[in-house]
């Protein structure tokens, strides 16, 4: 049989999955071993067992000044951001992406001004965003926004376009009105593709929502990312990336799943990742 035709089964896909990660850790705890060994203090490669012992005390040990849990603080400010960020993208881009993809007229109004503002460097607009919207959370949100809805928008009016034009022929033989075409014919084909595009959004989400709150922010994940690196805590810094790492898997694993369980018609067309 063709290496191309050969399927792991279920174990070997774990365990070829975890090979990288567990390599990963095996050449940062040698790499740790020998610079500790040249430099007892070093910080640059803090052992496993010092990160570990940070983390603890972000977790669980309240902060002196205020009592709280920092790494719980921190990870919900994120987590709300980035969700309500998302959120509102999500509902622009079905709403605009709709009706770019549906009507002519629409198309013609809105897609040469959504295809320029997708090409605006969202980091550029940050300094507006604060002048407008204050340093509250409404500026940190606002960049989210401008960094995914437009790509989100459209890939929905691209998916709109790509329905065959025989469904929608067939619908309006029946007498479907343009309101029943869009609900029962545009929509329903739209959504899979929306949580596709709003998986897709995560990555850029979260480095705008990093960048955000390293510049004005009081709390948050990227805030205490930057707050600590002035005092070289690579403990702290490097198990909170690989903890924004975690919260962005899960998510992406989230939509997924709900996908698949929403959608499963969608999913029988292909394997998706």
């Amino acid at each position: 049989m063709r290496l191309i035709n050969r399927k792991p089964d279920r174990a070997i896909s774990i365990f070829l999955g975890l090979l990288p990660f567990i390599a990963l850790v095996v050449v940062y705890v040698v790499a740790s071993q020998a610079r500790l060994a040249e430099n007892p203090s070093d910080r640059l490669l803090p052992s496993l067992s010092t990160m570990g012992q940070a983390m603890h005390e972000m977790a669980f040990v309240p902060d002196r000044r205020n009592g709280e849990l920092l790494l719980w603080k921190d990870t919900l400010a994120s987590l709300a951001r980035i969700c309500t960020g998302l959120g509102i993208s999500a509902i622009l881009a079905l709403t605009i992406g709709l009706v770019m993809g549906i009507l002519p007229y629409g198309k013609a109004a809105l897609a040469p001004f959504t295809s320029a503002f997708s090409l605006i460097p969202p980091i550029t607009i940050l300094p507006i965003l604060f002048i407008l919207l204050g340093l509250g959370e409404a500026a940190k949100i606002g960049l989210i926004v401008v960094g995914t809805a437009p790509v989100m928008i459209r890939t929905v009016a691209q998916a709109s376009l790509d329905i065959p034009r025989e469904l929608i022929i067939k619908a309006e033989t029946l007498g479907a009105s343009s309101w029943q075409i869009a609900t029962r014919v545009f929509i329903p084909n739209i959504l899979p593709v929306a949580v596709q595009a709003l998986r897709i959004g995560l990555i850029p989400a979260w480095i705008f929502l990093v960048s955000a709150e390293a510049i004005a922010s009081t709390e948050g994940l990227g805030y205490r990312i930057f707050l600590v690196r002035r005092y070289m805590a690579m403990d702290i810094i490097l198990p909170y990336v690989a903890w924004i790492t975690l919260l962005a898997f899960l998510m992406d694993r989230l939509l997924h799943a709900f996908s698949r369980s929403a959608f499963r018609w969608k999913h029988l067309e292909g394997e998706s990742l």
